[in-house]
């Protein structure tokens, strides 16, 4: 597993690179951290370094939005926070996200677990103070 200290946000462009080039096969991420650790910070950087252009913001009310790359690939983004069972994760169909060797990253895993494919790869944020996170993956 790989550590890094982040005391300033220009540090998440070469965490995402690091990220990207380890585990540049993979599609899957699952990202770990409480209320306000930088999920959804760290995954714009990420999709910035993947290429999209649209905003990227955290889709805790609709559950999921779908970014676009320059080559026209989609991205997409989840959060699990709000939802109060696991239907409702297959009523959004998440088997044609999740298989879909399109990029999908997770935020609030913990809510779905039983669903993770066994190749997802788990990111955790630990805030340790206001300007210090501890991301590892």
């Amino acid at each position: 597993m790989k550590e890094f200290v982040c005391n300033k946000l220009s540090q998440l462009d070469k965490i995402a690179e690091t990220l990207l080039e380890v585990h540049n096969t993979s599609r899957l991420f699952a990202f770990y951290g409480g209320m306000g650790a930088g999920k959804t910070t760290f995954i714009k950087v990420i999709c910035s370094k993947l290429g999209v252009r649209d905003v990227v913001l955290s889709p805790t009310f609709s559950i999921i939005n779908q970014y676009t790359t320059k080559e026209s690939k989609p991205i997409y983004h989840f959060d699990f926070y709000r939802i109060k069972n696991i239907k409702e994760v297959y009523d959004i169909g998440y088997e044609d996200y999740f298989y879909s060797d399109n990029y999908c990253f997770i935020e609030w895993p913990e809510m779905i677990t039983e669903l993770l494919p066994e190749d997802t790869i788990n990111v955790y944020i630990k805030e340790e103070s206001k300007n210090k996170r501890i991301i590892s993956f």
